[in-house]
């Protein structure tokens, strides 16, 4: 258990020169903005490109979330961690007043807040999340096991908008 903190905390600190968010597509909404400011509408969902595959998350309202919401679209080039998941460092920090928690799911989209990282679990090796825990900002409908792949991948993310 030692041996995965100290994988975790030295991933963690080479990680920046290793991934990256294109912040050239990243939303300028100031932090008071209506996305930030609004609930979301029940059901609202972000859609994550993965090379040829299309993929949709179904959002949990909170204003984590809807920082998050506020960078978008974003294409981020998201690494693997203990072949458990997928994640990349945020242009910027979002809101930490999300519950916390030390589990996922796979599928989970969340924040991790020492990164600041988003990531998406695509499988679930039973060991827990490390302090401060993760916000969980949505879920993977279907599908999250095309980033079951070795190494990193490009994934673009939108809001997806309704009529």
């Amino acid at each position: 258990m030692t041996r995965i903190y100290l994988a975790l905390a030295f991933t963690t600190a080479l990680v920046p020169a290793g991934c990256s968010a294109d912040t050239r597509t990243a939303n300028s909404a100031p932090p008071d903005s209506p996305t930030n400011a609004s609930p979301l509408k029940p059901g609202m969902k972000i859609r994550l490109k993965v090379e040829d595959k299309v993929l949709t998350a179904t959002l949990v309202d909170g204003k984590t979330t809807r920082n998050f919401v506020s960078l978008l679209p974003l294409t981020l080039t998201m690494n693997d961690l203990f072949r458990r998941e997928k994640f990349a460092h945020l242009p910027r920090a979002i809101s930490e007043e999300g519950t916390r928690t030390h589990s996922y799911e796979v599928g989970q989209v969340v924040y991790w807040s020492p990164g600041p990282d988003v990531a998406i679990f695509y499988r679930n090796d039973g060991e827990k999340i490390p302090n401060p825990g993760i916000i969980v900002i949505g879920k993977v409908d279907s599908g999250v096991e095309v980033l079951d792949v070795v190494g990193s991948v490009e994934v673009a993310v939108e809001l997806v908008v309704e009529p």
